[in-house]
């Protein structure tokens, strides 16, 4: 994995993570941030799963020539 799909895979653990404590803390009284953070997470989910398959895409075609 280069550095930019590691950075994207720790920015989607925070934006989890996040989304995990608004949803499941009582104490920050903020119901329609979880869906946000949720959302957040999601696309960067998406990214991160690009990324990766673009990796793994040059990769092969790299090690045909």
């Amino acid at each position: 994995m280069t550095e930019d799909s590691i950075l994207v895979a720790f920015v989607w653990l925070i934006w989890t993570a996040l989304a995990v404590l608004y949803a499941f803390v009582p104490m920050f009284s903020m119901p329609g941030s979880a869906m946000v953070w949720g959302s957040g997470a999601a696309v960067f989910l998406g990214l991160a799963i690009m990324t990766a398959a673009r990796e793994i895409q040059l990769k092969s075609t790299t090690q045909r020539h």
